[in-house]
């Protein structure tokens, strides 16, 4: 692969990645109320769904999923309606999800409803869809073999999702840390609810 096209991909892709969006928010919510430990298998559901969405926009899947709007949409509506759920159950201090106020004691929370939560906001999100649509196949050289290009680009593209989930999961775990008072709990489940009820919102009229 020549050089100059990973010097003007990565920067690109990196700051796709960094900006504030469904993911994020989502890591950012569940640092604050289970902690970076347990976050990480809403970030690998979430890895395999960028994974999927890159695949999918070079192969020519995201075609057919943009000619049948019906399947994007359905898939689109439950995963947001299930997130909403989860924020208001996090609002009223209720649900595995919602910080307890005996801050030793962690949220059971399944690790497969985690990674299925990160997974399907991944698959769902329509800007993830636009950027790697009309980005990522533009960096892919047509005199080349595609599958080393391929491997590369989404091996960076994954990197960088992780750097920035970890990220913004360990912030969230700071707020939390910062407001860790018996009488900040209710505050901390309401902020974290109101960002889980943002990121459903975000999902379906995005």
């Amino acid at each position: 692969m020549d050089p100059s096209v990973l010097i003007l991909f990565i920067p690109t892709f990196f700051a796709v990645s960094a900006t504030p969006g469904l993911c994020m928010t989502l890591a950012m919510s569940l640092g604050m109320t289970i902690g970076v430990r347990r976050s990480l298998w809403m970030i690998a559901g979430e890895l395999v769904g960028v994974a999927l969405v890159s695949v999918s926009a070079l192969i020519g899947v995201a075609t057919v999923l943009l000619a049948h709007p019906n399947l994007f949409l359905a898939l689109k509506y439950l995963g947001g309606a299930y997130l909403l759920y989860l924020g208001i159950l996090m609002w009223f201090s209720r649900g595995k999800m919602a910080i307890p106020e005996n801050f030793q004691k962690q949220a059971e929370v399944a690790p497969l409803s985690l990674a299925s939560q990160g997974f399907i906001t991944a698959i769902a999100n329509p800007k993830a869809w636009a950027f790697m649509i009309s980005l990522l196949p533009s960096f892919i050289d047509a005199g080349l073999p595609l599958h080393p290009q391929a491997t590369i680009l989404i091996a960076i593209i994954l990197c960088f999702e992780l750097i920035c989930l970890l990220l913004y999961t360990t912030g969230g775990r700071t707020l939390r840390n910062l407001l860790q008072q018996r009488d900040n709990v209710i505050i901390m489940n309401r902020v974290a609810g109101s960002l889980m009820m943002g990121v459903a919102v975000w999902l379906v009229l995005g």
